[in-house]
């Protein structure tokens, strides 16, 4: 069974994509910035959930 995106659905997962995309890049660089290697470590760990999650979003539109 198909379902179709509605256009607000649409909207909403695209502005979700936006952000969790910009939220990864900026972890990825504060966890390659840091110099404290356990903060580091958490920063990379957060750009990877956030990562994660961008991709579950894609896969919605596919």
């Amino acid at each position: 069974m198909t379902e179709t995106i509605s256009s607000k659905e649409l909207s909403m997962i695209s502005q979700a994509l936006t952000c969790e995309g910009l939220i990864c890049k900026k972890a990825r660089m504060y966890a390659n910035t840091l110099t404290n290697a356990a903060l580091a470590e958490c920063m990379s760990g957060i750009a990877s959930a956030h990562e994660q999650r961008y991709n579950e979003l894609l896969k919605q539109l596919n």
